[in-house]
Parts: C-alpha cells; structure tokens; sequence
C-alpha cells in the first residue's frame, strides 16, 4: 500500500501490539533496549502528529520469571501469576524509560476478560482510558495475569488488543508480529509463498492461510491465526487492522517508520468507520431494558448531536443497571434514540429534571455529566 494512502496518515487512534518475543531478549532475559527505543521512538512520532496511542504489551511472564529464577518450560498457574506480578513493574520501567526519551508520559492499565465483557466494567475501563488519552498519556495496557485464570482470560494479547481498539473507538489496530504479514502458505517451508499485502473480507480461503505460518515461532502464545481473530474483531467495530514485522528498524524510529520507507505489511481494511459500526450495534444488537421519557426540548437536542442530560428527562421506566441499553422516548410517545445510560434506573429516578452539578449532593458520588453520553447512543425512527 502506498504509505501516503495508508490508514495509518488519517487515523486519530492506534492501537499498538507487541509481543513478547519482541520485547524480551532472549539470551539475557532482559528488557531488549534497542526494541523498545525504536518503539517509543514510533510511537512518540505519531502522538506529536496528534494520534492517541495505546500500546498493548507482553513481557511481564517473561521478565518475572527471570527475576524469581524460575527455570525454562511451562509454568504452573500459580507461577504464572507470581511471575507476572514480579515482571509487570519491570516491564512498565522498561516502557517508561523508553518513552521518557520522548517527554511522553506512561500509565499502566491491567485488563482482565471481564473489563471488556461486561458492560458495567467496560465502561469505567473506557472512561480512565478516555481520560489518559485526553491527558496525552500511552496507556501501556497488559492482561492481568496475577488474577486471570486459563478459563477467565483473552488467552493472548491479539485479542485482547481488538478488544481494547473496540472499546475506544480505534481507527487502526497494528499487530507487531516475528513476520511481515500473512502469505498463502508458510514462507519458512515454502520459498514459493505469496504476501498478501491487503484484504477486505476475511473469507474461509484467507482464514485458511493462516494455519502454519507462524508454525515456528518458538515464543508467545499467540500466532497467525489468533491476528486473523483480532483483525476480525477489529474489523467489525470499523478499525483496519496491520499485520507487520515488528523487527524492522530505520534511523527514523521503529517498524511503523519502516512501513512509510516501504517495508511489507498486511492490511485488512474496515468497510465501515468506527463511528458507524458502533451506531449500528447500538441500533441493531442491543436490546433495551427499559425507558427514559424526555421532554421536547431535550428531543431536539439529541436531533443535533447533543447528549441526553437528566435536566430534559421527564421519566424513567422499567428496570436497569449502568451500562444497560434504554430507549428514549419524546413526549408524544415516539422513541427517539436509544443508548447505555450511564447510570441506573434507581439513580436516574432521583436526577429526573436536576442539573449535573447537583449529582453529588444527590447521589453521594460525582458520577457522569450526561444519563447518555452522544458517543453511546444512537438516533433511531
């Protein structure tokens, strides 16, 4: 792909993810110095351009193994968690070190499966991101491998770094990888194999080729495979995903710099925009538990894009919880918009027609400005 015409030049927010294998040396055991220097230094660059940058990291297994001196092969879940929670300090200095060369401060965000799969907790993970972001942070996001067990996690950062891109919203997930992107058949085998520099549609034939690509990659517990279920996911809430050597290095920076210098990669390009895949989930795949009943000035001001404030709201109905999907109804009994309220409906009866400045004094905690943010919610009718 032409790097001028490349998701990457428009996009406002990028994910970035990165393995252990990349991060970790492998003779030492220890932070690769130079990986992460060319890293920071990619992701320092496009932060100045204006983007937002999350970084989804590995390491913190790796690093804290070494430190506990716990030999090669596989670990016990109790060792995995202790080494876990030994390596995550390691690798957030790593990380901070790195990108203090830049001025770009850091923030650690430890995820587990229920961040992103239950609403409630999805949406106070979206909102300290938000936050971070809005403060020119990078977030440097890992799984919580102390408390996560084999049933209650992603099982790979690929897939919990399309998660982290759904929930904000992303433009472009990159998924740094030990090769350049997917081919039709394993390049280490067979030196006839194809690149595949883009695709539009993840069809059984390009599933299909990602079954020994990665057949050698002797680290990590992902592979070709679980990229093509993260791009999935990616491509569903409208980000475009990149598959690229995360080893490629220039006098620029890192492999996003040796992309622009024409390095190889794969894109697997959204149909839609983040914006419009998420309307249409909220139109289409949520279903309402209950109802909030507004009055007409409120009903005009969600038609021009604004967020549904409890000063305008004129009734609650039924019962739900925060993060919980509602219909908007405008007081001739049409429903109007439909969104996750912010609150519950027990908390929502008691701000019916207050302002936001008198949430605390009501509720006893601050609490969200708007019942329902723009950003989650979508006009219907």
């Amino acid at each position: 792909m032409d790097p001028l015409s490349s998701p990457l030049v428009s996009a406002r927010r990028i994910v970035m993810k990165v393995g252990s294998s990349l991060l970790i040396d492998q003779d030492s055991g220890l932070p690769h110095s130079v990986r992460f220097a060319a890293l920071a230094s990619d992701a320092a660059r496009l932060r100045a351009e204006g983007k937002a940058i999350v970084i989804v990291s590995s390491g913190a297994v790796a690093l804290g193994r070494r430190a506990l001196g716990m030999k090669a092969g596989k670990l016990r879940l109790e060792e995995k968690q202790a080494a876990a929670a030994a390596g995550q300090p390691r690798l957030m200095r790593a990380w901070d070190d790195a990108l203090a060369q830049h001025n770009a401060p850091v923030a650690q965000a430890l995820l587990t499966f229920y961040d992103t799969e239950q609403r409630r907790r999805w949406l106070n993970a979206r909102a300290t991101m938000e936050t971070l972001l809005e403060r020119g942070a990078i977030p440097i996001v890992n799984e919580n491998d102390t408390v996560a067990t084999e049933e209650i996690r992603y099982g790979d950062n690929d897939r919990l770094a399309a998660r982290v891109a759904q929930m904000l919203g992303a433009d472009v997930l990159v998924l740094l990888s030990d090769i350049d992107g997917l081919y039709d058949a394993d390049p280490r085998s067979n030196p006839q194999a194809r690149h595949v520099p883009e695709v539009r549609k993840l069809t059984p034939e390009i599933v299909a080729m990602a079954g020994g690509v990665n057949a050698a990659a002797g680290v990590g517990s992902g592979g070709m495979a679980t990229k093509l279920d993260a791009a999935r996911i990616a491509m569903t809430a409208g980000c475009s995903t990149l598959i690229t050597l995360g080893t490629n290095t220039t006098t620029d920076g890192g492999p996003l710099a040796a992309l622009a210098s024409g390095a190889n990669g794969t894109w697997f390009l959204a149909d839609v925009s983040p914006e419009t895949a998420r309307k249409q989930w909220l139109a289409g795949a949520l279903r309402p538990t209950g109802s909030v009943r507004v009055d007409a000035g409120a009903a005009r001001a969600l038609k021009t894009g604004k967020s549904l404030l409890a000063a305008g709201v004129t009734a609650v109905a039924g019962r739900f919880e925060r993060g919980d999907a509602v219909d908007v109804i405008d007081p001739d009994g049409a429903t109007v918009a439909r969104g996750v309220s912010a609150y519950s409906s027990d908390d929502a009866l008691r701000l019916i027609g207050r302002k936001s400045d008198e949430f605390e004094a009501i509720l006893g905690y601050r609490g969200r400005p708007a019942l329902i943010h723009v950003d989650d919610m979508v006009l219907v009718g």
